[in-house]
């Protein structure tokens, strides 16, 4: 009874875990699935994100609506941001992998350190009506503060997906980085697509760090922990695919939970890493990369 109460509750751990970090690794999805740019700054973006939702909540605001008011701001933050990248690399043909890798590890540096002197590196929370909160469900204990956020992410996916195939702009966001010359004929400005797609991506930063912050405190170089995380959730998911990036997530997430409850919290943050080397070895194009 004792293994069946502790894996039922791992079990529905790692899913809640897995839906926030699908919602972490969303906006990735966009800029380096789609836009083929590697935005390593992203989870320093989402802390930021996480931090903001910590402004609002100072007045009242609950998280996660905090991080939807923020999501605009973000959205105009991501426009400027790709305007600076589009500008001194893409559009002077200087946009290879490791001057974009260069350009956005120093964004993350700065952002972390802009974190750093505005707030402090003590750990920040938020407050909630239902952090502390729990579902009971037989043997398994569900904390709300993980059960709401995990409740987002299969909503801002379902979202994603009807814009990205069913509006012109999406579609044009899912071609840009395969049919650029036919965007060019159609009287479309793929520079203007990426930039409202990078845009897109910060929104969604900003959502996520609402997330992170519900679920437990940050603290400026939160996202460190992160990064690996959520490359190998796009890469394993396949290049650009939405909801193949929330199962990789959950997939992901449970054997962490699994690997933390039965063997040891430090062998978690491999599993990411051995979940996505063993499936390349067999499907070199992701889990879901033929669904593109």
């Amino acid at each position: 009874m004792l293994l069946l109460d502790l894996g039922l509750n791992a079990l529905a751990t790692g899913i809640m875990l897995g839906s926030i970090y699908a919602l972490i690794a969303m906006g990735l999805a966009i800029t380096f699935g789609n836009l083929h740019v590697p935005n390593v700054a992203h989870p320093a973006m989402v802390v930021g994100g996480s931090y903001a939702a910590v402004v609002g909540n100072k007045y009242g605001i609950d998280p996660l609506l905090a991080g939807l008011l923020w999501a605009a701001p973000f959205y105009v933050l991501g426009l400027l941001v790709y305007e600076f990248y589009q500008r001194i690399f893409e559009a002077r043909g200087r946009g290879g992998t490791m001057q974009s890798l260069t350009l956005f590890f120093g964004l993350s540096l700065i952002i972390e350190v802009g974190i750093a002197v505005a707030f402090g590196t003590d750990l920040r929370s938020v407050k909630a009506g239902y952090v502390g909160q729990a579902l009971s469900l037989g043997f398994v204990t569900i904390p709300y503060r993980f059960l709401i956020p995990a409740l987002v992410a299969p909503v801002i996916v379902l979202l994603l997906r009807l814009y990205l195939t069913h509006t012109n702009t999406g579609l044009a966001i899912r071609a840009v980085a395969y049919e650029e010359r036919a965007l060019h004929i159609s009287g479309l400005d793929p520079a203007a697509v990426k930039r409202h797609a990078f845009g897109i991506a910060m929104a969604l930063a900003a959502l996520a760090g609402a997330a992170l912050v519900v679920i437990g405190p940050v603290e400026p170089f939160a996202g460190r922990a992160q990064l690996g995380r959520v490359f190998a959730i796009v890469v394993l998911a396949g290049l650009g695919t939405i909801p193949g990036t929330l199962i990789a997530a959950i997939m992901i997430g449970v054997a962490e939970s699994f690997v933390t409850a039965f063997l040891s919290p430090s062998w978690a943050p491999g599993v990411a890493f051995a979940i996505l080397l063993a499936t390349l070895a067999v499907r070199p194009n992701g889990l879901f990369g033929a669904l593109r």
